[in-house]
């Protein structure tokens, strides 16, 4: 189909749609006005990883066409946690450690984002504020009844549990509900006409649009994103080190720039259209480079992405470090550091204490496969120890990770 807004066009351009309600209708309004739309996202922890990267850029994608970006910080699903597609109920939080969560989290999408009071200026809101006040009896009447059981069992998000006799409990089974709630009161409240969110957000979704139907005779829209996988099948963020956090005190610069270099050669043009604002025409040019050409695109990826999460400074520093690194041999003041005193660690130790082994084992396996090098040399021996005296010593582990074992420095 082809789009006459610059929304729909910009998002079909660049691979974020997924499912569409009624795209003529979505459409022709984002051409006669400014569109308010939302994505919710519940503070489970004290940052966002990039699996929600992608709905991060939607926002802006949204703000970027003129229209008007709403982040729903979830201070109250998040005390139920959303069921969609988990094998099993999320650890429920209190609530002091879920408000700590959202003020964290908020810092993320300044960088992404203009706040303020204009027409397309992005506001943020705390679904806390109308889902903490519901007495039960009154929703339940006023709201409950627009739904059916029937229809909430068949959504691929509770069959999944289902099917597989993983308990579901009433308490999460009241997600949906709430979440299709919450886009009434936002429609209500702040004039929104559009929910976004990933695929397992359909059904969702769905609820949400029927019931502002339903309730108050408002027309409201639907997007969804295509789940985002690597080209190897994998899940996109997910790394034999664990989550790629947003935020520089869970993840360093340089290592989140790596994460970004080290994407597969086939996935590069779909990742600069989703995560830079790199032109198409530029992105096209890159995803045509052929054999070690590609690298370059790789590091434009990475700068680009880094720049847009931590900083045009930390990017190019990110950057610089890996230059270092890995074409001159030298040691870049970004790595991840590991502080000994000065004598010997066993290259066991080292790798875990610089957080490349979660395990003895692990380290094991790593060294016993040829992965663990010492100042490039390859390490055969796992009683093999580093010395260290007044310079810091580099290790890797596999092509891909590079530290520094450093000695501890007078207070």
């Amino acid at each position: 189909m082809t789009y006459q807004s610059d929304l729909l066009s910009t998002l079909a351009a660049r691979g974020y749609i997924h499912q569409l309600t009624d795209a003529a209708a979505l459409d022709a309004l984002a051409t006669k006005q400014v569109v308010p739309g939302y994505i919710g996202f519940d503070p489970t922890a004290p940052s966002l990883h990039v699996g929600s990267l992608v709905q991060i850029m939607l926002l802006r994608r949204l703000q970027q066409t003129g229209h008007k970006p709403i982040v729903l910080m979830g201070g109250g699903t998040g005390k139920i946690g959303d069921p969609s597609f988990k094998d099993e109920a999320r650890k429920l939080l209190a609530a002091d450690g879920i408000q700590a969560n959202v003020a964290s989290i908020k810092r993320i999408f300044e960088r992404f984002l203009t706040f303020g009071d204009g027409p397309s200026d992005a506001v943020m809101l705390d679904n806390a504020e109308w889902l903490d006040a519901l007495e039960y009896i009154p929703f339940l009447r006023e709201v409950g009844q627009h739904f059916s059981i029937n229809r909430m069992l068949s959504f691929d998000s509770v069959k999944l549990r289902l099917d597989r006799e993983q308990s579901l409990s009433f308490l999460e089974f009241n997600y949906m509900i709430l979440q299709a709630y919450d886009f009434l009161e936002l429609s209500r409240r702040a004039s929104c006409r559009l929910q976004m969110g990933g695929s397992d957000q359909w059904g969702n979704i769905v609820n949400g649009i029927e019931l502002a139907r339903r309730m108050d005779g408002t027309e409201v829209f639907g997007v969804t994103t295509p789940l985002i996988t690597t080209a190897d099948g994998g899940k996109m963020g997910k790394t034999m080190a664990g989550a790629v956090w947003l935020h520089e005190d869970q993840l360093s610069h340089f290592d989140y720039w790596q994460f970004w270099r080290n994407t597969d050669d086939r996935d590069v043009g779909r990742f600069l259209r989703l995560f830079t604002d790199l032109p198409l025409d530029e992105i096209a040019r890159l995803e045509a480079l052929g054999g070690a050409e590609i690298n370059d695109a790789k590091k434009i990826l990475a700068t680009e992405a880094t720049a847009l999460c931590r900083g045009r400074d930390a990017a190019d520093q990110a950057a610089e470090t890996a230059r270092r690194t890995f074409e001159e041999g030298a040691a870049g003041d970004s790595l991840p550091r590991f502080s000994v005193a000065v004598g010997a660690i066993g290259i066991v130790d080292a790798l875990i204490g610089i957080g490349f082994c979660a395990s003895r084992g692990e380290a094991r396996r790593l060294i016993a496969g040829g992965g663990a090098r010492i100042e490039g040399e390859r390490v055969a021996d796992e009683a093999a120890t580093i010395t260290i005296g007044d310079a810091p010593v580099r290790i890797s582990a596999g092509k891909k990770n590079h530290g520094l074992i450093e000695p501890i420095r007078p207070a």
